[in-house]
């Protein structure tokens, strides 16, 4: 249980050393496009007619943890330490502890005709997203079952929950105008599993027993996974087309006569299967380890558990689907925006009051922003952005991120900021535009689309079938 609980800890902790970097939505920069298939990249007079992030820098990470465990995980982030002797046992505190992470590899992404506005592009994503709920106990018995007084039955101690997906996602995104005030787009993905470890502890035992030397352990549990014990994760882990999955995405906005920008999301609504080294354990067991001086495999005799129970089997899962509303005006050089996401499958979600400054090119971003989970944190963000090139730097975490940085480089665990909670966040990205320039028809005898015999609208052709005849 060690073992399998300190992989789940270290899987969420560590991947960035649940935002979506609400910041870049409604910018018109490709990741803007690519997250919100409705929004449009290309601007007529001025971009050219394709656009790449030509395998530059285009990622964002998210880590946060929140409960009476917040130091014991700073230490164990800045410094690679476990310590919790300062961690209060038997108070049925519940921790919370979530991260994602979402990496475009590559992109490109192409202007296709100037009637209707259509853009079309694909990309390669690797994603990843965790949350799990855990008991001050669990990380406790990392330190020590000598922590946990002696000739005294405990249960529940260990009751936890909590899951983490990691997994390519191939996508095609294509988004017209339906008329002048009213956009659709769709994002279509093949996804390819990497890694997957879910796991719901929903009772346990402890007993330590000083006259016998012996500590009984108790469990029932349901765990997932499609890493087997004694494998190790390797470069060849990574490697697609093992576990395979689809998903769908699907986007609107309209743009009010008075200038209110209004866009609507739901996102990566798919499944992944898990079948190369699927495994499904079903725990109901209680096992008496000697703790007796000189024995010191512990460790081993509670992986044993786990290992015991092993079964092959194939599995579905679903990833994390949001849904997303989006309500911005401009006032001349300042616009606020409002985000509000809801996770479909998993707990958890998101409101954003992302306020935006523009100067020509650049623009810099303040987002106050909570996460369902109880975690409050105020994201920052500069932009440069002209019509074929594009930089973006920023944190959803501003406060946390940088005393997280401060205590990793200082190897000092007690840097922190209490209010804040336990985390870090950062994001960067890179666009570049290309080829012709995208010049209205008067302007330009090699428009896309403008001379397209075939070039009807879509979704005009597909909500055709609910019009009367």
């Amino acid at each position: 249980m060690k073992k399998l609980i300190l992989l789940i800890a270290l899987l969420t902790t560590f991947y960035f050393a649940e935002a979506q970097q609400y910041s870049l939505f409604g910018t018109k920069t490709m990741f803007d496009a690519f997250e919100n298939p409705s929004q449009k990249s290309f601007t007529l007079d001025s971009s050219r007619k394709f656009s790449s992030n030509f395998f530059l820098p285009n990622f964002g990470i998210n880590a946060a943890n929140r409960g009476e465990a917040d130091n014991v995980i700073r230490k164990l982030a800045q410094e690679g330490i476990i310590n919790t002797q300062d961690l209060p046992l038997g108070t049925g505190s519940i921790n919370h502890l979530y991260q994602n992470s979402n990496i475009y590899v590559a992109t490109f992404r192409m202007f296709l005709s100037y009637k209707y506005q259509k853009e079309l592009g694909f990309a390669w994503q690797i994603r990843s997203d965790a949350q799990i709920d855990y008991t001050n106990e669990s990380l406790a018995i990392f330190d020590s079952y000598r922590r946990f007084p002696v000739n005294t039955p405990f249960r529940g101690l260990f009751n936890s929950s909590g899951y983490q997906q990691t997994y390519h996602q191939f996508s095609v995104t294509y988004r017209e105008n339906y008329n002048k005030r009213l956009a659709f787009g769709v994002k279509a993905s093949l996804l390819s599993g990497i890694l997957y470890n879910k796991i719901d502890i929903t009772d346990s035992y402890l007993y330590n027993n000083s006259l016998t030397n012996t500590l009984d352990i108790g469990l029932a549990s349901t765990y997932n996974s499609n890493y087997l014990y004694g494998n190790e994760i390797t470069k060849r882990t990574f490697l697609p087309f093992k576990n395979p999955g689809l998903s769908m995405s699907f986007s609107t906005n309209y743009t009010t006569k008075k200038g209110l920008f209004l866009m609507a999301n739901v996102k990566d609504l798919g499944f992944i299967w898990w079948r190369k080294n699927a495994q499904n354990s079903i725990i109901n067991t209680t096992k008496r380890i000697n703790t007796a001086p000189g024995q010191n495999n512990i460790d081993d005799e509670i992986t044993d558990i786990f290992q015991s129970a092993q079964e092959q089997k194939k599995f579905v899962a679903p990833i994390n689907a949001k849904a997303d509303i989006y309500i911005s005006k401009a006032y001349g050089f300042y616009k606020p925006a409002l985000i509000v996401s809801k996770n479909l499958f998993y707990k958890g979600g998101e409101v954003a009051l992302v306020n935006t400054l523009t100067y020509k090119n650049f623009s810099g971003s303040v987002a106050p922003l909570y996460n369902f989970n109880n975690i409050f944190m105020v994201g920052l963000q500069g932009k440069y952005q002209s019509p074929n090139f594009e930089i973006f730097m920023g944190t959803d975490n501003f406060l946390a991120s940088a005393y997280t940085a401060k205590g990793i480089i200082t190897n000092d665990g007690n840097t922190g900021y209490a209010t804040s909670g336990n985390g870090a966040s950062f994001y960067m990205g890179v666009g570049i535009k290309f080829g012709n320039v995208v010049n209205h028809p008067q302007f330009s005898d090699t428009m896309p689309g403008i001379n397209d015999n075939g070039g009807e609208s879509f979704f005009k052709r597909l909500f055709s079938v609910f019009s009367r005849k």
